[in-house]
């Protein structure tokens, strides 16, 4: 049977940790974590980012994080805790799934930008 959103959505939400704002802000402090937002480069021009937070757009993501790609980026280790961020929530949830199908091990979602930035976390512009 062939699967829609809602169905892929579920098996994200369901495989991957949700952190809060605040669960987030704790991971970033702790240090070795790896922000990735994966919004369309527009939307980040819009209205910044988290600091620090690489942008890699949802569609070039297993080119990036896939070491043998020659798009990889050297910023996604294995061994890394990864959080990821989107506008509201669920494309970062299926970018973790993804991550996790590759083999990526600690991955969280930490949901939309705005709630990230209202909760104090640092932004700055794109």
């Amino acid at each position: 049977m062939a699967k829609g959103v809602k169905d892929l959505l579920a098996e994200a939400n369901s495989a991957v940790p949700k952190l809060s704002p605040n669960e987030a802000a704790e991971k970033m402090k702790s240090g070795d974590v790896l922000v990735v937002d994966v919004r369309d480069p527009g939307e980040v021009q819009q209205t910044g980012r988290i600091k620090g937070a690489l942008n890699v757009p949802r569609g070039m993501l297993e080119f990036r994080a896939d070491p043998d790609s020659q798009y990889h980026n050297p910023a996604f280790q294995r061994d890394k805790t990864i959080l990821l961020h989107c506008a509201s929530g669920g494309r970062s949830a299926l970018a973790a799934k993804t991550l996790q199908d590759m083999g990526y091990t600690a991955v969280f979602n930490i949901g939309g930008f705005k709630d990230l930035a209202e909760a104090g976390i640092d932004t700055e512009p794109a």
